[in-house]
């Protein structure tokens, strides 16, 4: 029978898991009781469907390109590349049952290191990926922990650290009651420890009074380069620093890099992603107006390991949003970034040392049609050490998920999985849509309904991405709150990435700063515009709004603003946003894109909330959250619920327990789909 610490463990690590699908960017009283509700016969049936929808996790190639571990429907596979067998399951943990959390190579190809949850204990052991290999436990860990990794000369592994943890760090989980000091007693603080290879023997190497975001390792091993703030963690990454340290015990971090104090167009901005040049003396960033850690977008940038000189801009006015970056021993850089709503493969030519034009060249490889990951950070993939082969788990609108691998060239990478193969689109046929909107390019996606007829005439629901900082790339949905059960449920719905989001370049991401609700919302509306002339079929008369997180905001925000849309839905969304500063757990986040805290600029803050305007709303408004929301807590639901009421606007409120911003609980997350397609059919049918 597990014990309390393994079944405490064991939940952190679902949540975690779960979380990782919520996508960045998703209280019990309520004017509804929350109970278990009877599915439609269509609705219901595609959340189960979309609830049996295998599994594809972590992937890991090793260093020679001819060893790929991947984690398929729960069980750990290594396959040969290319071709060959369809890959052999192994073992995966020192005894019971266990769940992949991360996967990383030894530099010599020899063993594969495993981060998982063995029933509730988080363990790290290594395995040579042989048929009937029993994997060896290096140590056993007791608290969260992700994001394993091999040090370039295989003696040791590292990854990030809770020790002790009764939840998974970050903003989107449920946040912890409120008790004792507040922001003194109960912080988490994640940090870097090592792992000896041969000994098992553990050692916190970051200092406990930073929490770690991520890290990456020195060439010759014998330092860390991280992104670090002080604690509480999920509240100061937006002001975090990058630093390196020494790994030999007794020393100390230095910053190389402080966003908040540089001059240039870092400054105020966020980092992420750090990566060391082959000779161990630069390290290569993304730097960017970014609102979750995890979402990256920006430019790219280069410093000084030795922090002696300001960094660099590498990709000054580039008209896409870097997400992710690996620096080959060649010195050249291998890049993903989001471009108008698609992602796209890049290699990146860095500037000769001395040279008079300090801009790095891109060189793109691939245009993808489906959203690529490998269970590190958004946009990762899994490459060789010669850059030759890759490996990622990808998905679409139109294609549930698979891993794909081969040679990283032109030409698409082969899926060599087909877990998923039966799994066929229960809504219609995903458009990549463009329109100009005072002078911007914006771009968006617009999903058909199932069973599309050009000759019948069909409500169109708007669903706005999370944020702001963010984008709608082609990915398979998860059976819970989106856009694929509306479509499937009759409707079109046009996600649109309106200014704000990620794939136009830097300054197309920070045209909302100080404009939250104006700009962003009429770029959405010029879209509906142009989807309408475009497709005749869609009713103007039958226009929904909804988002969940940001696009919550804009949901409360938009019908405040405009009498079009005749039915919302507000996912954890923000009426006011200066009560909002005050009670949320992330209040730094609000300094780059206001310009100021509310207590020097309220003007700025009461200028985009919606509490402000309610006298104008006449929308039948759903509205839903979580009770533990740290994000977007839960007053602000009930402002805008309160101000609905006095002004008879048709509203319901819901709050589910026990939730934060990623919603992890089955039931609840069919529940909020399946109650807004409800919602929607009575107010638009």
């Amino acid at each position: 029978m597990a014990t309390p610490r393994a079944r405490g463990a064991a939940t952190i690590y679902r949540m975690a898991s779960l979380l990782r699908y919520a996508g960045a960017l998703l209280l019990l009283a309520s004017t509804t009781v929350l109970t278990a509700q009877t599915p439609g016969s269509a609705t219901g049936a595609l959340l189960q469907q979309l609830g049996q929808t295998k599994r594809v996790g972590a992937v890991a190639l090793s260093p020679n390109g001819k060893e790929l571990a991947m984690e398929l429907a729960g069980e750990l596979v290594v396959a040969p590349l290319p071709g060959g067998s369809p890959g052999r399951p192994l073992t995966l943990c020192s005894k019971g049952k266990g769940e992949v959390l991360s996967l990383s190579w030894s530099p010599d190809n020899a063993h594969l290191g495993v981060l998982a949850d063995c029933e509730g204990t988080p363990e790290v052991l290594l395995t040579t990926g042989e048929p009937g290999a029993k994997p060896r436990l290096l140590t056993t860990l007791h608290g969260f922990a992700k994001a394993l990794a091999y040090a370039p000369d295989g003696r040791s592994l590292a990854l990030l650290y809770v020790e002790g943890a009764t939840r998974p760090s970050g903003a989107l989980a449920a946040m912890k009651p409120p008790s004792g000091e507040i922001g003194v007693e109960g912080l988490e603080i994640q940090r870097v420890a090592t792992i000896d290879a041969a000994t098992g023997e553990l050692r916190q190497a970051t200092p406990p009074g930073l929490h770690v975001y991520e890290f990456a390792f020195a060439p010759d091993s014998q330092q860390l380069a991280f992104v670090a703030a002080a604690p509480p963690g999920e509240n100061n990454w937006w002001i975090a620093k990058l630093y390196t340290e020494p790994l030999a015990a007794g020393s100390e971090p230095k910053v190389v890099l402080d966003p908040n104090t540089v001059d240039g167009p870092l400054h105020g901005l966020q980092i992420a992603v750090p990566q060391w040049s082959p000779d161990g003396k630069q390290i290569a960033l993304i730097g960017g107006l970014m609102s979750d850690q995890g979402a990256t977008g920006g430019d790219l940038y280069q410093v000084a390991a030795d922090g002696a000189s300001p960094p660099v801009a590498l990709t000054p006015a580039a008209h896409v949003s870097y997400q992710w970056i690996d620096w080959l021993p060649s010195g050249t850089m291998l890049a993903t970034a989001i471009d108008a709503g698609e992602e796209e493969v890049n290699a990146i030519t860095m500037p000769e040392p001395g040279s008079s034009n300090p801009l790095a060249k891109k060189h793109e490889l691939q245009t993808l049609p489906y959203s690529v990951g490998d269970g590190r950070l958004a946009g990762s993939f899994a490459v060789s050490r010669d850059g030759a082969v890759a490996a990622w788990a990808a998905s679409s609108f139109a294609r549930a998920p698979e891993v794909y691998a081969g040679p990283l060239a032109r030409e698409p990478l082969p899926a060599i999985t087909h877990l998923n193969a039966q799994q066929t689109p229960s809504w219609g046929k995903a458009e990549s849509v463009r329109w100009t909107s005072e002078g911007y390019k914006v771009q968006g996606w617009l999903l058909y309904p199932a069973g599309y007829d050009p000759g019948k005439r069909y409500g169109l629901i708007v669903m706005v991405h999370g944020g702001p900082s963010s984008a709608v790339t082609p990915r398979w949905p998860r059976a819970g709150f989106g856009a694929a059960p509306l479509a499937a449920s009759g409707y079109f719905v046009l996600e649109p990435n309106p200014r704000g989001s990620y794939g136009e370049g830097e300054r197309f991401t920070q045209a909302n700063i100080k404009d939250f609700g104006y700009g962003d919302l009429r770029d959405i509306l010029a879209g509906v515009d142009a989807v309408e002339k475009q497709v005749p079929a869609i009713d103007d008369h039958r226009l929904g709004l909804t988002g969940w997180s940001y696009g919550g905001f804009m949901t409360m925000f938009g019908v405040t603003q405009t009498h079009r849309f005749r039915a919302a839905v507000a996912g954890a969304g923000i009426a006011d946003w200066l009560s909002y500063y005050g009670e949320n757990s992330i209040d730094q986040w609000m300094t780059p894109f206001f310009g100021a805290s509310v207590y020097k600029d309220p003007a700025v803050y009461a200028k985009s909330s919606a509490i402000n305007y309610m006298d104008q709303v006449t929308t039948p408004t759903l509205i839903v959250v979580g009770d533990r929301d740290g994000e977007c807590p839960a007053p602000q639901s009930f402002e805008f619920w309160h101000a609905l009421k006095a002004f008879h606007v048709p509203t319901t409120l819901v709050v589910y327990p026990n939730e934060g911003h990623g919603f992890v609980d089955p039931e609840h997350q069919r529940d909020v789909m399946e109650r807004s397609i409800r919602w929607f059919n009575q107010q638009l049918q």
